[in-house]
Parts: C-alpha cells; sequence; structure tokens
C-alpha cells in the first residue's frame, strides 16, 4: 500500500517548521533566556492546541495506562532534549551540534527492532547512512571543536530524540497528534516552570518583550511547538519511526537554503553536494522494498 501524498507534505512542513525556530529562537534570544523563550512559546501554543482540539472533536481522553508513556514522551522531548542541545551548543559549535544530532536516525532502527520490533530493509538503511554523510559533507569546511562536556550533553539530545520517537509511535497509534502534542506542551510547561524561576525569572522584564521577540515567540508557539509537532506525530504513526526520523537530517539542508535567500549567505559546491547526498539519502531510506 502506497504512503498518501499527504504524508509526506506534513513531514516536510514539520522540518521547514523546524528549521525556521533556528532563526526565532535566535531572535528571541537576543532578548530572553533560553528557558525564559521555552516557557513563554509553550504558555502561549498549550491553550491553542487545546481550544483546537475541543472544538474541531479531536480533544481525546488519556487512559489511566498512559499517564506515564505520556509523561516520558513530555520529559523526552521537549524538556531533555532542549537542555542537552542548548547547552551542548554551548560547549561545542553549530557543526558540531549538528553532525552529532544527525546521528539520532542511525540510532532509531536499534531502539525500533528493540522496542517495536520493527525491521529496516538494506536499501532503508544504506539510505540513512547516506544522509547523515551528507550532513558531515555539509559542515565539513567548518571547525569542529569538541568537548567531553558538550558531547555527553548532546548525547543526551540524540537519546531524548530516539526515546521520544519510539514512545511516540505507541502513542500515536491510539491518540491524534493533537491530542498527544497539546498534553505533552502542558507537561512541559509543568517541567520547565521550575527551572524558569531558578535561573530565569530574575533575568526577565517586560522591556525584553520587543516587538521582533513577540512576533518571534508567537511563530515559535505556532509552528515550532505546535504544528511541526502535530505534523511529525501523524507522519509517525503512518510512516514508522525509522522512516520519519531520517527527514531530520534535512533541517540542515533547510537552513543552509534559508540563509542563502533570509541573510545572503554563500553556499559553496561543498554545500551543494551535500545537500544532494542528504536529499539522496531520504529518498533510498522511503524505498520499501520486499524483505525475505
Amino acid at each position: 500500500m502506497k504512503t498518501p501524498v499527504l504524508v509526506y507534505v506534513c513531514i516536510l512542513l514539520a522540518m521547514i517548521f523546524w528549521g525556521f525556530s533556528f532563526v526565532w529562537s535566535s531572535i528571541a534570544l537576543e532578548t530572553l533566556q533560553p528557558f525564559s523563550v521555552l516557557v513563554v512559546r509553550l504558555v502561549i501554543a498549550t491553550p491553542l492546541l487545546f481550544l483546537f482540539a475541543f472544538f474541531s472533536g479531536r480533544l481525546q481522553k488519556i487512559g489511566k495506562q498512559d499517564f506515564l508513556p505520556l509523561f516520558l514522551l513530555a520529559l523526552f522531548e521537549p524538556f531533555l532534549y532542549f537542555i542537552g542541545e542548548t547547552y551542548g551548543l554551548k560547549e561545542t559549535t553549530p557543526t558540531v551540534t549538528s553532525v552529532v544530532i544527525a546521528t539520532i536516525p542511525l540510532f532509531v532502527p536499534v531502539a525500533a527492532w528493540i522496542f517495536l520490533r520493527d525491521r529496516i530493509s538494506i536499501m532503508n538503511f544504506i539510505g540513512i547512512f547516506l544522509s547523515v554523510g551528507g550532513v558531515v559533507v555539509i559542515s565539513a569546511d567548518k571547525a569542529f571543536i569538541l568537548s567531553f562536556s558538550g558531547l555527553m550533553l548532546l548525547l543526551l539530545a540524540v537519546f531524548s530524540a530516539v526515546a521520544y520517537t519510539v514512545t511516540l509511535k505507541k502513542l500515536a497509534d491510539k491518540y491524534n497528534a493533537w491530542t498527544l502534542v497539546a498534553y505533552q506542551n502542558l507537561i512541559g510547561i509543568i517541567l520547565f516552570l521550575p527551572l524558569f524561576l531558578v535561573f530565569d525569572h530574575n533575568h526577565i522584564s517586560i522591556s525584553d518583550f520587543k516587538i521582533n521577540t513577540i512576533y518571534s515567540l508567537l511563530l515559535l508557539a505556532i509552528f515550532g511547538s505546535s504544528l511541526a509537532f502535530v505534523f511529525f506525530a501523524y507522519s509517525v504513526r503512518h510512516l514508522g519511526v525509522n522512516r520519519s526520523s531520517v527527514f531530520g537530517n534535512l533541517i540542515p539542508v533547510l537552513t543552509a537554503v534559508f540563509a542563502y535567500f533570509v541573510v545572503s549567505e554563500p553556499i559553496s559546491w561543498q554545500k551543494i553536494l551535500g545537500i544532494i547526498i542528504v536529499v539522496s539519502g531520504v529518498l533510498l531510506s522511503q524505498l520499501k522494498l520486499r524483505q525475505s
């Protein structure tokens, strides 16, 4: 059975929204601290998700047996993933961060086989490796600076993303994407709030909310914390964890393209080659060959 085009449209939109999130976050972080940005965007996104889900008839009741998996979903992402990626980035460079994060699709099939008994074809695995190689090519013209603590933090982000995707697949087979993301964000607020009160509360004021900051927070809330996760959850349900996760390696590609058009950052032949390799790898990873 062929995968509907709508599924691929959704996951591509999710990657585009997450790709733009780096730009929006950088603007918001000019005046706000990291936990402030997370809490505010979640506080905006969560009521919108619940209201839409309720009035559209999509809000489902969570069974008691799924309270713990749902808590773990939010714990893995956005909570642990954000901490690992954000503070890992402070210990290293964006280049190294993108390469380490690109290894997520390599670990997802292992976790999927252990916890979901999912199998992956040789062609799919070649596609995943190829996409990771493309990210390395895109990033290879920049300096690689990596400390042990930075590596551990980035690996925390990788582990969290893998665990999130596997947990999401289990829940997505029972609940729709709007319900899952609404509750995920609500739990995320509860998890981030103590950190916000400890680290950021004394460093935030009304004057920090400039027009560009507010605009970026709204975009992050609507597209980064809401629609991107909804579209990704929908895609995981229909594509599975292995074929969905590899699309994450399109984010450095999209970032390079956005940077070219938005801030006129040049695209070298090396980047073009890396982009071609990543796209080829993603396409290969989507081939569904009959397994013996």
